[in-house]
C-alpha cells in the first residue's frame, strides 16, 4: 500500500481528532464520514477494533507505512522500558519529525519532501532518507544553498510550539537533538499500550 495522499479533513474525521493540525472542515464536520453522516448508527467497536484504529491513528499521524511502523515496535519491544513510550520515542526521533518539530517544514509531508530533495543535513552531511533515525546529539542543519527556500524561510518565521528536547539556532538554521522525549513532551493524542496491546496478540 502507497502513502496516503487523499483528504486530510476525511482521516481526521474517521478518528474523531485533528491529527494532522487546525482544520477548519474538520471543526465544521467532527463526526466520522460516510453518506449518513452523523445518522448513521454505529455498533460498539471491539476491543480489537479500538486497538487497531489506535495504530492506524498514529500510522496517519506520523506518516508511516505498515511495515516501518511494525519494525519499529519490534525494535522498541527488544529495548529497556516501557515499549509504548519507547515507540513514540523511536519515532519522533526520525528525521522528518525532528524537521518538522524544529519548524523548519509547516508538516511532515512537507519534511519528507525537503528530506527527499537533499536540502536537509545531519552532522554536516546530506541524508535524503526520512525515516533515518537520529540519536542525541545529532544536528539537524538546512543545507546552505536551501537556505533562501521560501517555503522554508516561510515556516521558520511562523514556527509556533518549541520543545524541549529540540535546540534551535534561528541565524544559523540548525536544530540540536538534545534528547528522547518523555511521554508527556510529546503532544499527540494516541494511547501508545492498545497499540502494545494489538501487537501483543
Amino acid at each position: 500500500m502507497a502513502r496516503y495522499i487523499g483528504p486530510k479533513s476525511k482521516i481526521a474525521r474517521r478518528f474523531r481528532d485533528p491529527i494532522f493540525g487546525p482544520d477548519k472542515s474538520y471543526e465544521k464536520k467532527n463526526y466520522p464520514p460516510g453518506m449518513h453522516g452523523q445518522n448513521k448508527r454505529r455498533s460498539k467497536s471491539s476491543e480489537y477494533g479500538t486497538q487497531l484504529m489506535e495504530k492506524q491513528k498514529a500510522k496517519y499521524t506520523y506518516g508511516i507505512l505498515e511495515r516501518q511502523f511494525k519494525n519499529t515496535f519490534l525494535k522498541a519491544a527488544r529495548k529497556g522500558g516501557i515499549t509504548g513510550e519507547v515507540l513514540l520515542q523511536l519515532i519522533e526521533a526520525r528525521l522528518d519529525n525532528v524537521v518538522f518539530r524544529l519548524g523548519i517544514s509547516p508538516s511532515r509531508d512537507g519534511a519528507r519532501q525537503l528530506i527527499s530533495h537533499r536540502h536537509i543535513q545531519v552532522n554536516g552531511k546530506v541524508v535524503n532518507i526520512p525515516s533515518f533515525e537520529l540519536r542525541p546529539g545529532d544536528i539537524v542543519a538546512v543545507r546552505e544553498r536551501s537556505k533562501s527556500l521560501e517555503i522554508i524561510t516561510n515556516s521558520i518565521a511562523g514556527r509556533g510550539n518549541q520543545f524541549p528536547w529540540l535546540e534551535w539556532d534561528g541565524g544559523m538554521m540548525t536544530g540540536k537533538f538534545m534528547n528522547y522525549p518523555e511521554r508527556d513532551q510529546i503532544p499527540e493524542n494516541i494511547k501508545e499500550q492498545l497499540i502494545v496491546e494489538l501487537y501483543s496478540k
